[in-house]
């Protein structure tokens, strides 16, 4: 199994950023614009549809306020398994660090998915730093 580990500092609080993370309906809105373009909660799950075309729906697992932490699985598509969290650390200066960790099958997968853990954590930081979002760039993913 592929196991993916991804961070990024980001100038925000923790508590802002949690925020943020923890609104699963809200990726295209409050967490990754331009990265995400939709989410549609559907009871426990949600539809993703990212910039590149790309579709995924995804379980979530936990939402957990005391770790700072979303646990989600993809199901679908080119993956046999998948399995992803996200959590928000004070960074010891206030400001934040995530970290993004995924585990998936195939292997083959892998610098796929890793390369879109990246443009998602650009994003992240663009849109919790109060940046202008981009329409265009290689952060949309292929």
């Amino acid at each position: 199994m592929a196991s993916i580990r991804k961070e990024i500092g980001i100038d925000a609080t923790p508590a802002e950023v949690w925020d943020a993370l923890r609104d699963v309906g809200a990726l295209h809105t409050r967490l990754v614009k331009g990265f995400v373009v939709d989410c549609r909660l559907d009871g426990e799950a949600r539809t993703v549809q990212f910039a590149n075309g790309m579709t995924a729906r995804e379980l979530i697992i936990d939402v957990s306020d005391g770790q700072r932490r979303v646990a989600w699985s993809a199901t679908g598509g080119r993956l046999t398994h998948h399995n992803a969290s996200a959590q928000v650390q004070d960074d010891g200066t206030g400001r934040s660090r995530v970290v993004w960790l995924a585990d998936l099958l195939p292997h083959e997968m892998a610098p796929a998915i890793a390369g879109m853990i990246e443009q998602g954590l650009q994003a992240m930081r663009r849109t919790l730093e109060g940046e202008a979002v981009s329409t265009e760039g290689d952060w949309r993913g292929g």
